[in-house]
């Protein structure tokens, strides 16, 4: 976000706004301006003020990873052997080519990243530790977690009204 503009508090309506589209990001402008009571023209105009000051990031289609043949979802703990400024950059950098990593976190406490990452099975996940996260810069242990049922998995924000 530049630093010269900052954004405008969100009144009623962006929040509206927002959880519209979290709702559903193909939703028509028209349809969306009826929803929160606005013309057309003023929801675009609010829609696109939004967008630039980033409250809005962009849109993507939610896929079924499971049709796609990455059904298992695994959390990894990662324990730096150093936890220096240089260390963690070549981390960060390293982890940015692997598109298989969904998330990953920089977290306090007993380890030091948090990573999300889908894979076919047991045995592409045994392939991947061993091609990609246990040759990664600094790693020294890793703890890993299959998910054995997904509760809930959102990416919506709670947006308060």
């Amino acid at each position: 976000m530049s630093t010269e503009t900052q954004p405008h508090p969100l009144d009623r309506t962006d929040r509206r706004i927002l959880r519209a589209l979290q709702d559903d990001g193909r939703i028509s402008n028209l349809k969306l301006a009826e929803q929160v009571a606005l013309s057309p023209t003023a929801a675009l105009a609010r829609v696109q003020r939004l967008t630039r000051e980033q409250y809005i990031l962009g849109y993507e289609a939610r896929l079924n990873p499971r049709l796609l043949g990455i059904g298992m979802l695994v959390f990894v703990e990662v324990l730096l052997d150093r936890t220096t400024p240089h260390v963690f950059d070549e981390f960060n950098a390293a982890i940015q080519a692997h598109p298989q990593v969904l998330e990953c976190h920089m977290v306090a406490g007993g380890f030091d990243y948090l990573i999300k990452t889908r894979v076919a099975d047991m045995d592409a996940y045994r392939d991947f530790a061993s091609r990609v996260l246990w040759s990664l810069p600094g790693v020294r242990e890793t703890r890993t977690y299959a998910v054995m049922d997904e509760i809930k998995s959102s990416g919506k924000l709670f947006v308060n009204m």
